[in-house]
């Protein structure tokens, strides 16, 4: 019983600091047409970005995740990343994201919605690993906030009413050798479907690539791709 005492006082404080936090920042800009993505990955989209004021789900993917938020990171905005409390600072920095431009609040326990809600008052991307599917009428009531807000809701899990819905497939890592070797990159297949497609987009990536960011997988191992697949 003093445990969940505990913790629970431990996730009001959470949000007490996030409250907080979001109150010191300066005023949201005019909320842009679309928010950008990396260039390998704007075709999935049908504005070529992040619709803001919607609400996109990912396999769970932190790498994805953290290319997505880079990119507008890169840009100058804020980011909220909730629920994941075993994320790598290195690894998002690796995609660009700025750490001084991050809100972090890794364990909100049943309270993650609220934090979600209280992130989407001012910061353009919030990030949520979700701990249990949202319901309905909890989804549509934080929907009506992003969309008032013009926030960009990414979800590692799933959401009702997402605007498309993004999965990963056909891992392969490149630089290994015959048993040795460094990893230098990582090819995968980023498919997109949802309300907002008239049919599933696909696009073959490196995830990461050389630099650490999102590439092309480079002309010649294309053509060598559809090789293989005739």
């Amino acid at each position: 019983m003093a445990l969940a005492q505990i913790e629970s006082a431990d996730q009001v404080a959470q949000i007490t600091r996030l409250r907080t936090q979001i109150g010191q920042m300066q005023r949201r800009p005019a909320t842009p047409e679309r928010n950008p993505v990396p260039a390998p990955l704007a075709g999935l989209f049908p504005s070529r970005g992040l619709r803001p004021g919607a609400a996109y789900t990912l396999s769970d993917s932190p790498s994805l995740m953290l290319a997505l938020a880079g990119e507008i990171s890169r840009s100058g905005s804020w980011c909220a990343f909730v629920g994941m409390p075993d994320l790598s600072m290195q690894a998002a920095e690796s995609h660009g994201v700025a750490v001084d431009r991050l809100a972090l609040i890794p364990s909100p326990g049943v309270r993650w919605l609220s934090a979600v809600s209280s992130a989407a008052e001012v910061f353009p991307l919030v990030a949520v690993r979700a701990p249990r599917a949202a319901a309905p009428a909890e989804a549509a009531r934080l929907s009506a906030r992003l969309r008032d807000r013009g926030s960009t809701l990414l979800v590692l899990g799933a959401w009702p009413g997402a605007e498309l819905s993004l999965s990963l497939s056909e891992p392969e890592w490149r630089g290994i050798g015959t048993g040795h070797g460094l990893i230098a990159s990582r090819a995968v297949t980023i498919a997109a479907a949802g309300r907002a497609l008239p049919s599933a987009r696909r696009v073959r990536v490196l995830l990461p690539g050389p630099s650490g960011a999102v590439e092309e997988v480079p002309t010649a191992r294309r053509a060598h791709l559809r090789a293989v697949a005739a």
